[in-house]
């Protein structure tokens, strides 16, 4: 059924016409052209498909459109600001933690979850709160190194 939308995407109202149970992720990719999203798995488990919901790292590639009525989404490309890079994109540059790239916008979204809710983390929470997102070309020893990076320089969580 055909419902209108209304949501914030990457700071900017939105309003759309679509089917509810459409999936988030092939809305932001088909109707947006937010490619930066990826489909994965399709079953929720890998993260490459995580967009921030209210600034909580989700999986859009299972949730249907209509949940996000009235919150805020954003994806990799809502990230930067003004033509600057987020700490933490630069932060993957910097430390090459992206070496296909095909993970690096669920993780960069999944990492600026974890540090709004723990602007310090340890190493150990970074692991733990970066267990459920895959990565298959074993950059993770520098994606923890990025991550540790762009906390120091945002000190204090999620502040560009």
């Amino acid at each position: 059924m055909f419902e209108t939308i209304r949501f914030k995407l990457n700071r900017k109202p939105t309003v759309m016409t679509v089917d509810g149970e459409r999936k988030l992720l092939w809305v932001l990719r088909s109707d947006f052209g937010l490619t930066g999203t990826k489909y994965g798995c399709g079953e929720g488990i890998c993260g490459a498909c995580t967009v921030l919901i209210n600034n909580k790292a989700t999986r859009s590639c299972q949730l249907p459109v209509k949940e996000i009525k009235g919150k805020e989404v954003v994806t990799i490309e809502g990230l930067a600001r003004d033509g600057r890079l987020h700490p933490l994109q630069k932060a993957f540059m910097d430390h090459d933690a992206l070496q296909c790239g095909f993970c690096t916008p669920g993780m960069i979204l999944s990492a600026y979850s974890l540090l709004l809710q723990k602007p310090k983390p340890t190493e150990a929470e970074i692991l733990e709160g970066m267990n459920d997102n895959l990565c298959r070309c074993g950059a993770h020893v520098r994606i923890v190194r990025a991550i540790q990076s762009a906390a120091e320089e945002m000190k204090g969580g999620g502040k560009e």
